[in-house]
């Protein structure tokens, strides 16, 4: 099988979120249904390009790269650590970035994710990064998508350093109702670029404006 520009892509996308959903690379790369993606994917899972593993039951299979595919992009050879705990949240952050390549408008090629962050620190400085970064509007916005409640010491910082670095930080969250959105809504005098996404808005304008369907 000849590769093709769009493969390149496929591995590019996938590398730089450590994984993805196929119904995530169907929509960072283009395809025009899933059924055509899927069918791919395959090939590049039987060539040795993409490995395709199940991690958690209930959660779709995510596909990653191999070292064959990363030497090709000429990636970090090392593998990536997939951390169990983390899943759901890596999920929900490609998910958003979707969202924000819709509602914004912005090229998928602009938003910067937080592995992508990383590599500009260094391998050896563990700086804090947002989940992912784009610009609109000669503007910077960073994005924090959290799940649960981080220990306060650790959310204090994280708002610091967002406020230095970013002239707007969006945090995404579940519940409007929780603590974790007690503790933001209060710190809005102090970090003026703050703003709060229910992640249900994220859901809704999915739902409501494009098939979002896996066929995983």
């Amino acid at each position: 099988m000849r590769l093709v520009d769009r493969d390149y892509l496929i591995f590019i996308e996938v590398d730089r979120w450590r994984f993805c959903l196929g119904r995530h690379i169907k929509i960072l790369t283009g395809f025009s249904n899933q059924r055509a993606c899927d069918r791919r994917l395959h090939k590049l899972i039987d060539m040795g390009y993409l490995k395709r593993e199940k991690i958690i039951y209930g959660v779709p299979s995510i596909y990653k790269l191999t070292y064959k595919s990363k030497m090709l992009i000429s990636a970090n050879k090392r593998q990536d650590k997939i951390r169990l705990d983390n899943i759901i949240h890596d999920i929900t952050v490609l998910d958003t970035a979707i969202f924000f390549h819709y509602y914004f408008k912005i090229p998928f090629k602009n938003i910067i994710s937080e592995k992508q962050l990383h590599s500009k620190d260094g391998f050896n400085i563990r700086n804090h990064q947002p989940d992912y970064i784009f610009s609109k509007d000669n503007k910077t916005y960073c994005v924090e998508v959290e799940l649960s409640l981080k220990s306060k010491e650790r959310l204090e910082n994280n708002l610091k350093s967002n406020f230095m670095a970013y002239d707007i930080q969006i945090w995404i969250i579940k519940d409007y109702h929780s603590k974790l959105y007690k503790i933001l809504k209060n710190k809005e005098k102090q970090y003026s670029n703050m703003k709060i996404i229910n992640i249900e808005k994220v859901g809704k304008y999915v739902r409501d404006n494009f098939s979002y369907r896996s066929a995983d």
